[in-house]
């Protein structure tokens, strides 16, 4: 058997046995790569399609009886126990750099980490945008990709759970950025030290519908990280409110505050009419991440206060 049928028949396993997608890639095809290629030790990039001749070319690389037993072991756990790839790989990737993972942290997957490396947000910052805040930090990613982005900024990574905060320490070690990144522990915004100059924050968001109705993979995942009802709602905006009222005394005159909110546009808007946000483009659309100024979270404020 070679490379790229143990792939695709991988593949068909899964199909096969339902599992669901979305913590790292999409598609059957594309986890069975993952897992394939992580337990045989091939790099994630190894090239499966083209021609022979090219270079690094492997789809035809021959893959003993051991190596494939060793495969169908942990096809085996993923179909069985529904966990994401990413805990049974420890590891998972997000804009081309690894992040250690497991089940003590939500798997890293937000589309601020894209906006933050192209520059998606950039036209909303200052040359004084110097302190930065990742709020809702879970293993620490976002955080990490905002020192690599901006090398003049030092980050604060704040997180509610002391669990997420040891996965978290780990990629900050890993990446050496202990000089430039401090965790916190904070209920929301209650124990940060601002004003920052930008918030980052993918929070708890999902409505109490949909918190139902996910599949296992998700439920693999701390709830705490998920469940955007925890103060009794249902449209998953109960962190959000609290955010949105507590952000503008923590935040610098020009500071700005990038929201992730996934498939909740509707919700959001219901929560917060009149607010003026910045919905930004990302590979998943328009609808999911979007910008709150200082002066736009304050207008709102007073509008209802007035």
């Amino acid at each position: 058997m070679t490379l790229l049928e143990l792939i695709e028949s991988s593949a068909k396993q899964l199909t096969e046995a339902g599992v669901a997608f979305g913590h790292g890639t999409t598609n059957a095809f594309d986890e069975a790569a993952w897992l394939v290629l992580w337990q045989l030790g091939l790099p994630l990039d190894t090239l499966l399609e083209g021609s022979p001749d090219e270079p690094g070319f492997m789809a035809n690389r021959p893959v003993a009886p051991a190596e494939q037993a060793r495969v169908a072991t942990l096809l085996e756990a993923r179909i069985t126990s529904r966990k994401p790839a990413a805990y049974l790989t420890q590891e998972a990737w997000l804009q081309g750099v690894a992040f250690y993972v497991d089940e003590r942290a939500i798997v890293p997957r937000s589309l601020i980490a894209e906006l933050l490396v192209s520059g998606g947000i950039d036209y909303w910052l200052t040359e004084s945008t110097r302190r930065v805040l990742d709020l809702c930090t879970g293993n620490g990613s976002l955080a990490v990709l905002a020192a690599m982005t901006y090398p003049d900024v030092t980050v604060d990574a704040s997180d509610i759970s002391a669990d997420a905060l040891a996965v978290a320490r780990i990629n900050v070690d890993k990446h050496g950025l202990q000089e430039r990144i401090t965790l916190l522990s904070s209920d929301g915004l209650a124990g940060v030290h601002g004003p920052y100059d930008l918030i980052v924050c993918n929070p708890p968001y999902v409505n109490a519908h949909s918190m139902a109705a996910l599949p296992p993979e998700y439920h693999a995942e701390p709830a705490l990280a998920l469940d955007g009802n925890a103060s009794g709602g249902s449209d998953g905006m109960d962190f959000i409110r609290q955010l949105l009222r507590d952000a503008p005394q923590h935040m610098s005159d020009k500071a700005v505050l990038v929201l992730e909110i996934g498939n909740e546009q509707d919700n959001f808007e219901a929560a917060f009419p009149g607010l003026e946000a910045v919905w930004l483009e990302t590979s998943a659309g328009e609808a999911q991440v979007l910008l709150l100024t200082r002066q736009a979270l304050r207008a709102n404020q007073e509008a209802r206060q007035g």
